[in-house]
């Protein structure tokens, strides 16, 4: 381990989202507790002792069959031939490959399973996965063919053959793609091992790969989040908005936490602005649209003088990003229960003599992570809803208050500005929308009706990934487009800054995507910088001194 890396011990107990992401991002060390070796042991000591003889009592998964076959006793010199069949039987997946850092983010999770001891595993099997996790050897695993209800199968069997170094079995090793039997030897570790009983079916039974896409995403929408508070402030600025309606008076009338805390939010980002007051508001921009009577239609003629209210996208930002906030606290404490929890079957249960005893349960179904999932799609679908709302406002002068259309530096007609921009956030938006639709509800029986009730876990997770990612660049958008604004306008507004906050993410903003103050620039560019410094945490990390209750 080098001196600099984050070592993280693993005990079934303590684990948490944070340092999940430590790991499959940041290639934080990963260790075993020894107190959870020392139990993992003592519990693979029972089983062997008691479990695996000709006359031992049948242990489902174990010493039997599984699924339909469950009542088909193996006998000791079978189980280690049928636990390498379960593997090779369920790697069964298809499409692109698993992204990386979900992988990782799995292989932690099912080894804090493990840690957990419940399964009966042995401990060899746990360290090894540790150890691919330390020496970088990452299964390459389909992303798509789990139903989410025996747990993620297809997934973990990938990871399980794999773990076994079979040479089939391709796996990221640094920056090259090897058979795991190659990539072990090169690691200085044998390069294949045998499963014996109880190591696959423990390996496979559980709703891990869509635990780890929902960890994944979940971190990504919080910061996303955070994100978005920025870009709205900008725009709030950006358009001289009327900012009383977030005042604490208001939000006490109808006090939900998170609608409170969003408020507070906004009200610290835009402390001690002039650009949203009633003065800035008189001020009429010269390079917008003129007054009537001046050549131009009434459509486009931008009011001066008291604002009374704005459109809902800016007015009700509160009340749209309160219900995402708390959507994110409840995803949380459902994964954070999932994370240090069991999702094995059977589970090796102690009991008051010592001993143990097998039980078959269900805690491997998805369920509780589907439906947390279903429930972040609509939130952050929302949260970029609203996003670009306020991006088609700022390049639509009927709207914008004064800017010019498009947002147009100089020469409109040579140049088109960023409708271009909004209209991809517009796609996008429209995009997650068709996402969104609840997947948790979605069941069809597997497995000759043993799984007759499946929970679509791992699809409802894994879209989810893609809708933080479509709402990632059409917050970049927001950010794009205010921040332009504001630069168009910064000469005639001297006299009226804009709040400390806001200033900060303005300038976080011009750190990766430089103004378009002359003709039209490759806008692909600044979109794409500015969706990876949301997703690097960049911008969420610019306003951590204002953004502070999530």
């Amino acid at each position: 381990m080098d001196a600099s890396q984050k070592n993280i011990v693993i005990d079934g107990k303590s684990l948490n989202a944070s340092d999940v992401i430590a790991i499959s991002r940041r290639d934080a060390h990963v260790s075993l507790c020894p107190a959870a070796r020392a139990a993992l042991q003592s519990t693979r000591d029972f089983v062997e002792s008691n479990w695996l003889a000709e006359d031992a009592p049948p242990v489902y998964a174990l010493n039997t069959g599984v699924g339909s076959r469950k009542n088909i006793k193996l006998s000791p010199s079978a189980i280690p031939r049928f636990q390498k069949n379960l593997i090779m039987a369920t790697s069964a997946g298809t499409g692109e490959p698993m992204p990386l850092e979900v992988v990782r983010a799995m292989m932690v999770l099912r080894a804090n399973v493990f840690a957990t001891n419940y399964s009966g595993i042995r401990v060899e099997v746990v360290e090894r996965l540790l150890q691919m996790l330390n020496h970088g050897i990452i299964p390459i695993i389909p992303a798509k063919g789990s139903v989410g209800a025996s747990g993620d199968l297809a997934p973990l069997a990938f990871l399980g053959a794999a773990l076994m170094g079979h040479s089939d079995s391709l796996v990221y090793f640094g920056p090259r793609i090897l058979p795991a039997d190659k990539a072990f030897a090169e690691a200085g570790l044998p390069p294949t091992i045998d499963v014996q009983a109880k190591d696959a079916s423990a390996l496979l039974n559980g709703s891990t790969a869509s635990l780890a896409y929902a960890v994944v995403a979940a971190y990504d929408a919080r910061v996303l989040l955070r994100s978005a508070v920025a870009s709205l402030c900008l725009s709030l600025e950006a358009l001289r908005c009327e900012v009383s309606c977030f005042d604490d008076t208001m939000m006490s009338a109808r006090p939900h936490k998170g609608q409170r805390a969003v408020a507070t939010a906004i009200r610290e980002m835009v402390l001690k602005s002039e650009r949203c007051t009633d003065a800035a508001r008189e001020v009429r921009i010269s390079s917008g649209p003129k007054p009537i009577g001046q050549g131009t239609s009434e459509r486009h003629a931008p009011p001066l003088g008291p604002r009374i209210n704005d459109a809902y996208s800016l007015r009700c930002a509160p009340q749209v990003y309160g219900p995402v906030l708390e959507a994110l606290n409840y995803v949380d404490g459902i994964l954070g229960v999932e994370i240090n929890s069991s999702t094995d079957n059977p589970l090796f249960i102690k009991t008051d003599d010592n001993s143990y005893c097998a039980i078959s349960g269900g805690h491997f179904h998805g369920q509780y992570v589907a439906q947390a999932m279903d429930l972040l799609a609509i939130a952050v679908t929302d949260l970029g809803a609203i996003c670009d709302r306020r991006a088609a406002r700022l390049v639509d002068p009927a709207c914008s208050f004064g800017l010019p259309a498009g947002l147009i530096a100089i020469e409109p007609g040579i140049n088109n500005g960023f409708g271009g921009a909004q209209s991809m956030g517009t796609g996008l938006t429209l995009e997650n929308m068709g996402l969104c639709a609840p997947a948790s509800t979605l069941s069809l029986p597997a497995k000759a009706n043993s799984e007759d009730h499946i929970s679509n876990s791992c699809y409802s997770a894994r879209r989810v990934r893609t809708i933080v990612e479509n709402t990632q660049a059409i917050v970049a958008v927001e950010l794009l487009l205010a921040s332009q604004a504001l630069d168009l306008v910064a000469p005639e507004f001297l006299e009226f800054p804009i709040g400390e906050g806001t200033f900060h993410a303005w300038q976080e903003v011009r750190r990766f995507a430089p103004p378009t103050l002359k003709d039209d620039r490759w806008v692909f560019g600044d979109i794409e910088a500015l969706r990876l410094a949301i997703s690097t945490e960049a911008i969420a990390a610019s306003v951590s001194n204002w953004i502070k209750d999530f």
